[in-house]
């Protein structure tokens, strides 16, 4: 039987929500390490980045570091997708369980980085996500794309391409015992 998205989403997903507490615990830190030395250079940068489900990567210690010196902004569920609003206190949890900054009638278009959780990638680094397609459909929207950078709690990858064309691609992807760079051209 091939391996298709569903799939392999559903063996990373498994693998995700398998580990123990103590390990997560020490994965989290290894990837807070990791994303604070891949974001440290960068100043008044406009960064988006995820608030973690309690399975994923928790990396709101670098967020309080980096929102020292950047703009950071959180994702706003908006219908079948999202929009960025300024990262501020106190947080709301939605009707999907996920902390949300309060909404905002700014229109922001443009960021420089992107911090995206992932559930596996394939072999063109795209994502794997939790098959809703709201990053897809965000990332469509964006004049320009952002740097792009896809963490990972555990490292879930495919050696062949099962994404679809529309599937967002990241520049780097980032898990605590493995950093992969997306070569130019691809």
């Amino acid at each position: 039987m091939p391996l298709t998205k569903i799939t392999f989403r559903k063996k990373c997903l498994q693998k995700m929500k398998s580990y123990s507490v103590h390990n997560k615990f020490y994965k989290d830190s290894l990837l807070n390490l990791k994303l604070l030395k891949e974001l440290k250079s960068y100043k008044r940068k406009k960064i988006l980045f995820y608030y973690p489900l309690p399975f994923e990567a928790n990396i709101l210690k670098s967020l309080k570091i980096i929102r020292k010196k950047c703009d950071i902004f959180v994702p706003f569920m908006e219908g079948e997708s999202f929009k960025m609003v300024p990262f501020r206190l106190p947080l709301r949890q939605n009707q999907f369980g996920i902390f949300e900054a309060g909404n905002t009638f700014k229109k922001i278009n443009n960021i420089d980085i992107a911090v995206v959780p992932a559930v596996g990638v394939d072999i063109n680094l795209q994502r794997v996500g939790f098959g809703k397609g709201m990053y897809d459909r965000f990332f469509a929207k964006l004049q320009k794309k952002p740097y792009t950078i896809f963490i990972q709690p555990e490292f879930c990858y495919i050696n062949k391409s099962i994404c679809d064309s529309y599937d967002v691609s990241c520049d780097l992807l980032l898990t605590p015992k493995v950093q992969l760079i997306k070569k130019r051209g691809l």
